[in-house]
């Protein structure tokens, strides 16, 4: 039968009628709309400081993977978290061109820097684009004492840090004469300095001051200067890159001190970085950070579930690049909303119950009752001794 224009048109609002009741063309049922929210996360993923770095994001990575598992809706919207991650190499200009990256990105947090010495002069770059930024383990204080509002740490800084270690020094280990090695960045320098004034404080003196680099393999002559003095015990602020060859060669010169340091060389690898350097009960360090009796449980869960997510054990702070990531979701709910603008003031006064413990702020964006944890390593593990405040 030919179909005139006429009979084309009479047949067009019955076929769309028979549509409708039938179901055809109809829409689907109202879903949620999804929406990609990215966070970023910067750390050294090449260089000496690489295994530190990639552990960091690791951890951020987890709590991304939950997230994401969970669902989590937002304001009418599902959110798909993201994570773009970046490599600084802990130099300061690379960091200053992988925020401006992030930036750019529109990322709606950023978790690092690794380094003091990178976590520093990003700031300013993420303070001015209105980025809240948590730092999983950047403990220098100026980090936090330049007044940015979108500034925050999870781990106590190098004030409280440098000071336990130096009263630990001078009260416990009874150390009198004290030798004291500075890498000279803005984290080794500055737990360095509040490590003197510590020990000062409780009553030892600093019979030697010598400076190496961030990325030096020989300290044969500051070594050899330092002794001559006979110390009782080496401070050594800077990473376990550089603390693991300098244990070797004490060992080498017959230097038998007790070695001491910050966070940045109590890790699970100063023990394969010092070889034979490491004596039982040599070191003794501290990590910002630690978790009560009643907390171990909770990261015993946290480091059973990393090593099955990525084969290998935590080396580093990749627990609190986690906390860190997932108090800022925790911000974005409670605000209902991923707008920095918007969920910054819900970060401010946060109070997330973390695996490393309960995240909350001071008025300067550190962490409020910051813990400590003390190490030594024995058969080359790393043992607690205990955990202060």
């Amino acid at each position: 039968m030919k179909l005139t224009t006429k009979r084309i048109s009479y047949l067009v609002p019955l076929v769309g009628a028979l549509a409708l009741t039938i179901g055809i063309g109809a829409a689907a049922p109202a879903q949620a709309q999804e929406q990609v929210v990215k966070i970023g996360h910067v750390g050294p993923i090449t260089g000496p400081n690489a295994h530190l770095g990639k552990d960091n994001e690791n951890g951020a990575r987890m709590a991304i993977e939950e997230l994401n598992a969970k669902g989590l809706t937002i304001d009418g919207k599902k959110i798909k978290f993201e994570l773009q991650a970046e490599d600084d190499a802990s130099d300061p200009k690379q960091a200053n061109a992988a925020a401006t990256k992030l930036v750019d990105a529109k990322v709606a947090a950023v978790i690092g820097h690794l380094n003091s010495g990178t976590t520093i002069p990003a700031s300013k770059i993420y303070s001015e684009a209105g980025i809240p930024q948590i730092s999983p383990s950047a403990t220098n204080p100026k980090y936090t004492q330049q007044g940015f509002k979108t500034a925050f740490r999870v781990v106590a800084n190098d004030a409280q840090l440098g000071s336990v270690l130096g009263k630990y020094a001078a009260v416990t280990l009874k150390g009198k004469d004290i030798a004291v090695i500075d890498d000279r960045t803005a984290y080794g320098q500055g737990v360095a300095d509040e490590f003197s004034k510590g020990a000062k404080a409780a009553g030892a003196k600093i019979v030697a001051t010598q400076y190496t680099t961030d990325k030096s393999t020989d300290f044969n002559a500051i070594l050899t200067s330092i002794k001559a003095k006979k110390p009782d015990i080496l401070f050594f602020g800077g990473m376990d890159a550089v603390g693991g060859p300098m244990l070797r060669q004490m060992k080498q010169l017959g230097l038998n001190s007790k070695f001491m340091g910050g966070d940045g060389v109590c890790t699970g690898s100063l023990a394969s970085l010092a070889g034979d350097g490491l004596r039982d009960d040599q070191v003794v360090c501290a990590e910002a950070g630690g978790v009560s009796e009643a907390g171990k449980k909770g990261m015993d869960d946290f480091r059973a579930a990393y090593k099955k997510r990525f084969g290998i054990d935590v080396v580093y702070n990749a627990a609190y690049a986690y906390d860190a990531t997932m108090t800022v979701a925790d911000a974005m709910q409670k605000a209902k909303s991923v707008d920095p603008k918007k969920y910054l003031p819900e970060l401010a006064k946060i109070s997330h119950p973390g695996v490393t413990g309960l995240i909350a702020f001071d008025d300067k964006g550190d962490i409020k009752n910051g813990s400590l944890t003390l190490y030594t390593y024995k058969g080359g593990v790393r043992t607690e001794m205990a955990v202060v405040k």
